[in-house]
């Protein structure tokens, strides 16, 4: 069977407050997880060449196959550390400022519309924050209710003020709170496109992946985490529409894992984001592969992305739908189920058992990424037991008659 020798992949990363040699190691030690459970062998080499996109190779091999790929990671953590920076006192208002945009845009509505679970995932954090915030006041108003003088207000109010930040706020991190506030803010300025930071690293990360496809490869594929694909959609659509002939000839697959692009793209003013999407989707040279899973609230469950974002007549992307469950040990998903966000995180996480979706055997292995789309329970990728590529039904037939 035809397999891949060579691949370069353009992967962006989630909102994660992580570097690119923090996504290597992640990468080594799933791609460590993987190979064990379809017995090959993978080297994950150190991260070096263009700082604003390093990159990382990775040699995999089994009995009778090799593949070497080039990861690049287009991350945006240093967007992240910015807006981790600032005060809780910052955050909380600029967080409450993301989510009044987000539905003054009509945002909120396109979510539950198309994700109703996504929906109260937009709305937990605020929620959560605002309820804790008014305990805290009628906690503080306490002494005048009850009848003491309203001069108590001097001493109730501060200390109000005092729990919920050294108290309330650090237990509600527990959940990501304030990471989920600052997450929206990002996800309003690349719909907007009004902020300068955002708007140079989109810049650095368009001449990161044009240098990228330059290399020779087998197939490339553009792998992209959450609010990663939002910002895979800008990078990869700018670059189509400044040179819509780059990607001719090449074998391109897109996969948008747990793809959140409507959560921009649903916003009223991203109609260049919008409009990147339909570049995307229409190029020829181009497989949009969009991965999906049921009990990840944070994505578009069923939801096809290139007609939510108004492009009804264009090829759209196709859809896998995976479950987690599959993938890792009961005992696994029985500790993470009821962790929102380390389920997201599983699309680029090592597997415990072999299943319909593998994020390094589609980023490292010997199968064309485009392969995923048609492997379901029954029909797994072809790996021996052994770790070797199984033989095509038409050579077995052939050995058999031969035989």
């Amino acid at each position: 069977m035809p397999h891949i020798r060579k691949r370069v992949v353009l992967h962006f990363p989630g909102f994660e407050p992580l570097d690119a040699e923090a996504h290597r190691s992640r990468y080594a030690r799933s791609a460590m997880q993987s190979a064990q459970v379809w017995n090959f062998r993978v080297e994950t080499a150190p991260l070096g060449g263009n700082p604003l996109a390093p990159s990382f190779s990775v040699d995999a091999t089994g009995p009778n196959w090799r593949t070497e790929s080039r990861i690049h990671v287009l991350d945006h953590n240093e967007l992240i550390l910015a807006l981790r920076s600032r005060s809780p006192l910052a955050r909380v208002l600029a967080g409450y400022r993301s989510a009044a945009q987000v539905i003054w845009h009509r945002g909120m509505f396109g979510y539950f519309r198309h994700a109703w679970r996504f929906g109260l995932f937009f709305l937990f954090p605020f929620l959560l924050v605002a309820l804790g915030a008014a305990a805290l006041l009628l906690l503080a108003s306490l002494p005048v209710l009850l009848g003491f003088p309203a001069w108590n207000f001097l001493w109730s109010l501060p200390a109000a003020g005092l729990l919920f930040f050294r108290v309330f706020l650090p237990v509600a991190e527990n959940i990501h709170t304030l990471h989920q506030f600052d997450d929206w803010g990002l996800a309003v300025s690349l719909a907007r496109l009004d902020d300068a930071p955002p708007n140079a690293r989109l810049e650095e990360c368009v001449a990161a992946a044009r240098a990228a496809f330059q290399e020779e490869a087998d197939e490339y594929v553009v792998t992209s985490h959450s609010m990663g694909s939002s910002v895979a959609v800008h990078a990869i659509g700018m670059l189509l529409e400044r040179e819509p002939q780059l990607l001719a000839g090449k074998k391109v697959v897109f996969a948008t894992l747990g793809g959140a692009v409507l959560q921009c793209s649903l916003l009223g003013p991203a109609t260049e984001l919008r409009r990147r999407v339909g570049v995307i989707a229409q190029c020829p040279d181009v497989f949009w592969l969009e991965v999906q899973c049921l009990t990840d609230v944070i994505s578009f469950y069923r939801t096809e992305v290139v007609k939510a974002a108004g492009f009804a007549a264009l090829p759209q992307a196709k859809i896998l739908f995976i479950r987690f469950k599959h993938m890792v040990t009961p005992e696994r998903y029985r500790r993470i189920k009821r962790d929102f966000l380390r389920m997201h995180r599983q699309y680029v996480l090592g597997p415990d058992r072999r299943a319909t979706y593998d994020f390094t055997l589609m980023t490292a292995g010997p199968f064309a990424a485009q392969d995923f789309a048609r492997f379901s329970a029954d029909n797994l990728a072809p790996l021996e037991a052994d770790g070797s590529i199984a033989p095509a039904p038409s050579q077995k037939v052939t050995s058999a008659l031969s035989g």
